[in-house]
């Protein structure tokens, strides 16, 4: 077993790390949450990540993003993310995808080729595009909620569509997800009231953030994949 891993296997024991080296898993969105669940995948021994984006590091992104710095801007963040897991493990597979998802192109990422899929989009057509797909396929897929406009971590829950309240994003994937009877979509979610408006002179407006809201939902979206995974 590869050195870096030895703590991992202490926890985790040889069988399980082995099993985590031979699965594949797929990550749409590498922002504030989908970039410290990636992290926390390859750390945690996943063998295969695929990861799509199509945007540029900017910086905007430096509050919260973890692939964001002075010495990424402008950069394709699906490469900056592929350098920074080989530096972690040389070994690992990376496919990138830097492409903005649609229904039209989704075909094009062979969803049934993976073991796992993970939504940290925030855009609810891309959203429902992915999650309905990975669930015609019967592949586990996880399902990240609004964590903008939210302060306190401790308010982040792993649950089921249909139980969430309170999240304005949650509210309109509810609603979408409920008319084509999806209801045990698994999703991380907080249920902290938001605490600015997500509109001004009623149009909407960029939802503010900081650092530790979306990187505990990622961090809570990769420790339920890994738990999915070896059971």
């Amino acid at each position: 077993m590869k050195e870096i891993f030895r703590r991992t296997e202490r926890l985790i024991g040889t069988d399980n790390l082995e099993r985590l080296a031979k699965r594949r898993v797929l990550v749409f969105g590498i922002g504030g949450v989908g970039g410290h669940l990636i992290e926390a995948l390859a750390r945690s021994g996943i063998g295969t990540l695929g990861i799509v984006d199509k945007d540029v590091v900017d910086p905007s992104n430096c509050n919260r993003q973890i692939i964001a710095l002075h010495s990424t801007f402008g950069r394709s963040k699906v490469e900056v993310m592929k350098e920074r897991l080989l530096d972690i493990d040389p070994e690992i597979d990376v496919r990138t995808f830097p492409l903005c998802v649609t229904e039209e192109n989704l075909s094009g990422f062979h969803l049934q080729d993976w073991d796992y899929i993970a939504d940290a989009i925030d855009d609810v057509p891309a959203k429902l595009a992915v999650i309905t797909e990975a669930k015609r396929l019967g592949i586990p897929v996880i399902s990240s909620m609004g964590t903008g406009n939210k302060v306190d971590p401790g308010r982040l829950r792993i649950t089921t569509i249909d139980k969430t309240h309170t999240c304005p994003l949650a509210k309109k994937m509810r609603k979408e997800l409920g008319m084509i009877g999806i209801k045990d979509l698994k999703v991380v979610y907080s249920d902290e009231p938001p605490v600015r408006s997500e509109t001004f002179e009623g149009e909407p407006v960029t939802p503010a953030s900081i650092a530790f809201v979306p990187a505990s939902a990622g961090l809570l979206l990769a420790a339920e994949i890994v738990k999915d995974l070896l059971h």
